[in-house]
């Protein structure tokens, strides 16, 4: 039998290495770009980290305007007050700088600058009919893998959903991955984003679309993260453990554009939508009871997650997959996660509002290519259980 047909997409150019962000402006050129408009946050443009990438645009000749407003998880007002600002100052391409919040953002604003209404008339899947101005995306943080992937999660504060938005058009053209622009990471989000790429490398891995160019990328996501990013956490100048960790992610951001992600990440957007819980964090308190959930609806395939995070033994695909999601646990508290009940998000808060979570989760499409799919009962009980 055939196997079925899939789709892969990845960045047009990708650069990766220390160094990369030296690529930036002459990319840009290439693109036809003469005026960038740099999506970022108001401390890495404060901070120096991106004098490499401002520097890279300058010499290639292009006049830069700077929107410096993503400082939280992005938002349908961040994607208005950017486009607005590309509009105005009659830009051309977008610069993406920073963790996922500024992707995402500059994806929205590119999405928006050639296609009418507003971002939330694009939630779901493949509703953005134009392709925008060309987005070239430099991450700072080993997570996301936003530079990679046909994905944006904008914040509707209205109604206080997380909306998931994908379409082919939402792909940068250019991926700059440079280690050198991570050293800055704080602990706690570089444990924060590692287990967040940790989740899409194992989600893509398991997910009901998973396929071969995926699988490749999956597993060895979850090799290079496992034994780098403790490294990375604890020694913050590690140069190669954050090439390795920040690499990782870029595999599982690829992996999981391609294979989708599924039950963690449903249930986390509603966790960040209402209790403002970052999103690689709420991942994080989610992936260990979500995985002893889903174990049974696909033992081989976590026993081979299981088997690039170390696990050894000729055991059962069974026995091997329950010892992986120990592991999984135990890397979630070795980096010092708070939980969610340390986040605030108490049974008193939560019982009021986890019905609508259910709902939502439900709603964004994720949970059903789980192995194991949930029922919304199941989801609640689960959301306890992350307590």
């Amino acid at each position: 039998m055939m196997p079925d047909s899939r789709v892969f997409r990845v960045p047009s150019t990708t650069h990766v290495g220390a160094g990369a962000a030296a690529h930036t402006g002459p990319e840009a050129a290439r693109l036809g770009g003469k005026r960038a408009l740099i999506i970022t946050d108001a401390f890495l443009f404060s901070s120096g980290t991106l004098q490499p990438v401002l520097d890279s645009i300058s010499k290639a000749g292009l006049e830069s305007f700077v929107f410096d407003k993503v400082n939280s998880e992005p938002t349908t007002g961040h994607v208005e007050d950017g486009l607005a600002m590309f509009k105005e100052s009659g830009c051309d391409i977008i610069v993406a700088a920073g963790g996922g919040s500024p992707i995402d953002v500059a994806k929205g604003v590119s999405a928006l600058a050639a296609n009418p209404g507003h971002i939330q008339d694009y939630m779901g899947y493949d509703k953005v009919a134009k392709e925008g101005p060309p987005i070239i995306a430099v991450p700072t943080t080993a997570g996301t893998g936003s530079e990679a992937t046909m994905v944006t999660i904008i914040t509707d504060t209205v109604n206080d959903v997380k909306m998931l938005i994908t379409s082919p058009w939402l792909l940068a053209k250019v991926a700059i991955v440079d280690p050198l622009l991570t050293l800055g990471m704080p602990k706690g989000i570089t444990a924060a984003t590692g287990l967040d790429a940790l989740t899409h490398a194992i989600e893509a891995y398991v997910s009901r679309k998973a396929q071969p160019m995926t699988d490749i990328l999956a597993l060895s996501a979850v090799r290079l993260i496992y034994r780098n990013l403790p490294i990375a956490w604890a020694e913050p100048k590690n140069i190669e453990a954050r090439a390795n960790t920040l690499l990782g992610a870029l595999q599982a951001g690829i992996a999981f554009s391609n294979a989708s992600v599924a039950l963690v990440h449903g249930m986390s957007r509603p966790v960040g939508a209402l209790f403002h819980v970052p999103h690689g964090v709420s991942n994080a308190c989610l992936l260990g009871v979500v995985t002893d959930f889903s174990l049974e609806g696909a033992y081989e395939r976590y026993a081979d997650v299981a088997r690039a995070l170390g696990v050894e033994g000729e055991g059962d695909a069974k026995t091997i997959a329950q010892e992986g999601a120990k592991k999984i646990r135990q890397i979630i508290k070795d980096l010092e996660v708070p939980t969610l009940a340390q986040l605030g998000v108490t049974r008193e808060k939560l019982e009021p509002v986890v019905g609508k979570m259910a709902n939502d989760a439900i709603a964004s499409g994720s949970p059903g290519n789980n192995p194991r799919l949930a029922s919304k009962e199941e989801i609640i009980t689960l959301y306890f259980e992350a307590l």
